[in-house]
């Protein structure tokens, strides 16, 4: 069965270094195709919300109490 990852690399002048672990099968071979990933100047909003979208923590009544969060106003 082949399984297709598409994953994320820094180049640092020597290796590629994956940016998020990686569990290769060991003396297994794999084919690399390398594509260039545009600068932050270059991705699109989607890009970068999708990149933040769920990593935020707060308090659970968050939603429901932000005015006391945002601006210190007493929690209803």
């Amino acid at each position: 069965m082949t399984m297709t990852r598409s994953l994320h690399v820094i180049f640092d002048g020597v290796m590629l270094r994956p940016e998020e672990p990686v569990d290769p099968e060991q003396n297994a071979r794999y084919l690399a195709t390398i594509k260039r990933k545009e600068t932050i100047g270059k991705q699109t909003v989607w890009d970068v919300l999708s990149k933040y979208a769920g990593t935020v923590e707060g308090p659970e009544d968050w939603s429901e109490e932000q005015d006391h969060y945002l601006y210190g106003i007493p929690r209803k």
